[in-house]
């Protein structure tokens, strides 16, 4: 019987690849990005993705991508799925994920922030920042790095997504001393609507060898109702966040955190999370695909990632049990060829696997990336208020 299968999961892997999209949304000319699709335009750079796992899983049933073939047999089940919410940053596609869905998006500044922000800040931080405009994290060290050094001026930037970013030499403002300022900023902010304030140290010692650390840290906002994580979590189930999640979500509903320095750490504390924890939910974030590579228009080092990726996810595979179930999926896009270094607003492709799947199916092109979050409140009989379960189809 149906509901005997969906018995058999007890533990619920959620790996969001930051960034890939699959192809532009229905809306995506109300942001500007019309032609988007990320996944598509990395493997056309590369020559092509070689991807063999994902193949089984059915990538190539979701679009044509270069490189990416469809096996006679597809060992998992395929769609994508379109965001409800309005915006395209991390938070509202993860949020979404976790049954969240916002009408209202946050608020941006492309142009810079109003002189009442910038006057608060600097009152705040005692000076006026550097910078003040919409840049990547690696241009505006180049522009600005050696001036912050000379004067310890931090740096302010943002992007076409809710974030007021401050970037500070590790010698001139230490860490702790930066996420103060972060935290006051974030409070401060509140009435502006701003999602996330983002510490950004860094190191080097001129515009040519700055680089960021590791210590990067969010501040954000908490999502406006209970979510999944949150559900989960006061029933006694275990909700493990790796990567960023904790940042997105604010800490709310995780039992565990486990920071992660990037894709390669994520994937290692994904197989050392299944070791220890034998039930409930695991919910990574591998960022280096936006972070590194989208962000910075480098398709080589995004096919790359994915590469490695798909390479590690057979031994993800191998140390899943009966009891488990995959959702592969990804929070928004972040095209390479698509103007300028933003995310782009993009379905994303959705990927589900157990070893007690009988054939592959189709999932369809889902209406809400909550669709996943209703799936998973299924497992658990937790309650969900959004999304449509996809349950039924991959047991």
């Amino acid at each position: 019987m149906v509901a005997d299968r969906i018995q058999q999961f007890r533990r619920v892997v959620l790996i969001v690849l930051d960034g890939v999209g699959v192809g532009e949304a229905p809306d995506a000319d109300l942001y500007g990005d019309c032609g988007a699709a990320t996944l598509q335009h990395v493997a056309g750079h590369a020559g092509g993705l070689s991807v063999p796992t994902l193949e089984l899983l059915g990538l190539g049933r979701i679009a044509e991508i270069l490189g990416v073939g469809v096996p006679p047999l597809v060992r998992g089940c395929w769609g994508k799925m379109a965001e409800a919410s309005a915006g395209k940053d991390s938070v509202t596609g993860h949020w979404e994920l976790a049954g969240v869905q916002l009408d209202q998006p946050f608020s941006v500044f492309p142009d810079g922030f109003p002189d009442e922000i910038v006057d608060a800040f600097s009152l705040l931080a005692g000076c006026r920042p550097l910078g003040n405009v919409r840049s990547s994290g690696t241009d505006i060290l180049e522009l600005f790095g050696e001036e912050h050094l000379c004067t310890g001026r931090p740096i302010v930037y943002t992007s076409i997504d809710s974030v007021f970013q401050i970037a500070a030499h590790e010698e001139i403002l230490p860490p702790e001393q930066l996420y103060a300022l972060c935290q006051a900023t974030f409070d401060m902010l509140r009435p502006f609507n701003v999602c996330r304030v983002i510490a950004r140290p860094f190191l080097g010692d001129r515009y040519d060898n700055f680089y960021r650390t590791g210590r990067r840290h969010d501040f954000s906002q908490k999502p406006a109702k209970p979510t999944l994580l949150k559900r989960l979590n006061e029933l006694g189930v275990t909700t493990c966040g790796i990567g960023k999640i904790h940042d997105l979500f604010a800490g709310e509903g995780l039992s565990v955190t486990l920071a992660s320095s990037g894709n390669a750490d994520g994937m290692s504390k994904t197989l050392g999370a299944l070791e220890q924890y034998k039930s409930g939910l695991v919910m990574t974030n591998l960022i280096d695909f936006d972070m590194l590579y989208g962000h910075r228009l480098d398709s080589q080092g995004f096919a790359q990632a994915l590469e490695e990726f798909d390479a590690w996810l057979p031994q993800l595979l191998q140390d899943m049990t009966a009891e488990d179930l995959l959702i592969i999926s990804a929070d928004h896009g972040c095209d390479p060829d698509v103007g300028g270094t933003d995310h782009t607003r993009e379905y994303v492709p959705l990927l589900v696997y157990h070893h007690g799947l009988a054939a592959e199916c189709c999932l369809g092109v889902r209406g809400s990336f909550a669709d996943v979050a209703a799936t998973v409140a299924d497992i658990f009989g937790v309650f969900s208020d959004t999304g449509d379960s996809f349950l039924n189809l991959v047991v």
